[in-house]
């Protein structure tokens, strides 16, 4: 009898994720992930090295939100801790990224081994499934276990410690293929389908209503239910909304977009949401974005159904007054057979009220801007953003990271949307609104769709905490644009402290006059400083023909953020929750 060939743990490991078809590794080499790293160079899967365990997590999160299959950053111990923050990020967005870190042996487990942590434990809250491999013959089960719960019913990220002894040692390389399951390969997650008499219940509170809107969570796009959402409010004539911090889920320039449902970003949306008499949210959470479901967002005389795919989800709606548990594809299924019944009446007034505030917010806000321009002060932060958008196609991905510089260029994206721009994507960052992660979210998308150019408006903050990133884009020759908002400090949190300190000081936000463009230059790259606000779109583009990562380096002012206006107060409140 022929005796089986054996491989190291990181060969078998390799070789588990090979046969769930992944095909992206991000790291930051270790001597402790060597035999993993030979393992998957051997299988042809593309290895990503990044300048810091950090940076890989957030391109593995940036290039599973595109691609909606799992990546893997790979890490030793110590860059076990470096890649929590990008752990907590995937977990806030429920992104199903799978961890894999190196760790200390388990044959002397807690005698103090060469960089032993309890890594298991810490990332437990934070990911769906956390666990330490004991047993080399049973990687394939681990591995499997993983994958199949990061997918799973609400999706988020996975954790696999791999002990230092069974990374290196051998194990059969057939090992568990005579058990189940069999087959070891990739398979779509099982989905939620309505309960027949709940599914009604809902039809029927909707049949009924004379104001219904949607509200599309990032749930919709976990289902890859994005197109049907689109078709139920354009067949059936619902206006549609996205939740704040929105996954790209409709075109922009979707007759049935409205925009985000945020009464500071988009006023809009309180007024449509005050006399909405049903609004039903698919895919989403009602958290603090959502004000937990509560008035004023969702008054008393609105009824609040959620439509979510998992029991996790519903969990978290258990303020809604129904919830249904369904995959979102599925109730849109069923909601595009209404027409057909004869029993469905389209509230063409009530989505006319919703386009025509739209235009009107549109023109305002752009008047409003025009009056709020100085010139020889910095450019607006919405204009900066709205020049930056016309100088991308719909080919491109824009990335927002920032604070304020995410607040008004949320915004710029709904203008720009009506006025007819089109893009590939938006990427940002999500419920924990983490600074830092734009270039590694940018990088991901050019790494996915090479032939689009990725542009990131960054807050000089948000550059500054994950800038480092950048060189990760110039090693893979992967070009990238980033704009920076540069004001010279965290304007979002100096506002907020002129408003609380008795003083009206703010302390410890400023920034020195910093020269991006030329950090781009000195890597290879290319930069240009922007002080006239004219000049942004031209030099966007300018930076995008050159065919290397850029950075515009633009001045802006410090306008006051939406958010920090409509729910700050002097000396009373300084809280933007």
């Amino acid at each position: 009898m022929k005796n089986p060939t054996n491989i190291r743990g990181g060969a078998l490991l390799a070789q588990a994720l090979h046969e769930k078809g992944i095909s992206q590794v991000f790291t930051l080499s270790g001597g402790f992930c060597n035999p993993a790293l030979e393992g998957l160079a051997d299988r042809g899967i593309t290895i990503i090295n990044c300048p810091h365990e950090q940076v890989a997590g957030h391109l593995a999160d940036g290039y599973t939100r595109v691609t909606r299959s799992p990546a893997v950053c790979l890490v030793g111990p110590e860059g076990f801790a470096n890649a929590v923050p990008a752990m907590m990020e995937a977990w806030g967005e429920r992104t199903p990224v799978m961890f894999i870190t190196g760790s200390s042996t388990l044959k002397r487990q807690g005698s103090g081994g060469f960089k032993e942590i309890d890594d298991v434990a810490i990332a437990a809250p934070l990911t769906k499934y956390s666990a330490s491999i004991t047993d080399g013959t049973r990687i394939r089960e681990f591995v499997d276990r993983a994958y199949k719960t990061a997918l799973s019913g609400y999706p988020g990220p996975v954790h696999l410690s791999v002990p230092v002894d069974i990374m290196f040692s051998s194990f059969p390389a057939d090992a568990q293929l005579d058990e189940r399951p069999y087959v070891h390969d990739a398979r779509l997650a099982p989905r939620a389908w309505p309960n027949p008499d709940d599914l009604q219940t809902v039809i029927a509170s909707l049949q009924k209503s004379e104001r219904p809107i949607l509200i599309g969570g990032h749930g919709v796009w976990w289902s890859r239910a994005e197109e049907k959402l689109e078709e139920v409010g354009l067949k059936l004539g619902i206006p549609i909304f996205n939740i704040p911090y929105h996954q790209k889920l409709l075109p922009e320039t979707s007759e049935a977009y409205m925009g985000l449902a945020d009464i500071h970003q988009y006023r809009p949306s309180a007024e449509a949401l005050k006399e909405a008499d049903l609004a039903i949210m698919v895919g989403g959470r009602l958290d603090n974005q959502m004000n937990f479901g509560n008035p004023p967002l969702f008054p008393a005389s609105c009824e609040l159904i959620c439509v979510n795919g998992s029991a996790e989800e519903t969990e978290l709606n258990r303020a809604a007054d129904k919830v249904l548990l369904s995959d979102p594809g599925a109730f849109f299924d069923a909601l595009l057979t209404l027409p057909e019944t004869g029993n469905w009446h389209e509230r063409t007034d009530w989505k006319a009220q919703q386009r025509l505030r739209r235009s009107e917010w549109v023109e305002q806000t752009i008047a409003e801007m025009a009056q709020d321009t100085t010139p020889g002060q910095g450019a607006h932060p919405l204009q900066l953003a709205l020049e930056v958008q016309s100088a991308m196609d719909e080919k491109d991905w824009l990335v927002i990271d920032g604070g304020n510089t995410h607040f008004w260029s949320e915004i710029a994206v709904n203008l720009a949307g009506w006025q007819g721009q089109k893009l590939t994507g938006i990427l940002h960052p999500g419920a924990f609104s983490m600074l830092g992660v734009g270039v590694s979210f940018a990088l991901a998308a050019k790494l996915h769709d090479p032939d689009s150019h990725p542009v990131v408006i960054s807050g000089d903050g948000a550059f500054l905490s994950g800038g480092l990133s950048i060189e990760a884009a110039f090693q893979e020759n992967a070009p990238i644009t980033v704009v920076i908002d540069n004001n010279g400090g965290l304007t979002t949190i100096s506002q907020q402290q002129e408003r609380l300190f008795a003083n009206g000081s703010h302390v410890a936000t400023d920034f020195r006059d910093i020269p991006f463009h030329t950090l781009f230059e000195g890597l290879g790259g290319y930069g240009e400083l922007v002080e006239d606000p004219k000049e942004i779109a031209p030099a966007v583009r300018r930076a995008i023909a050159s065919g290397r990562t850029a950075c515009v380096n633009v001045r802006t002012r410090g306008v006051i953020s939406p958010i920090v206006a409509a729910v700050t107060s002097k000396r009373d409140k300084a809280s933007i929750e």
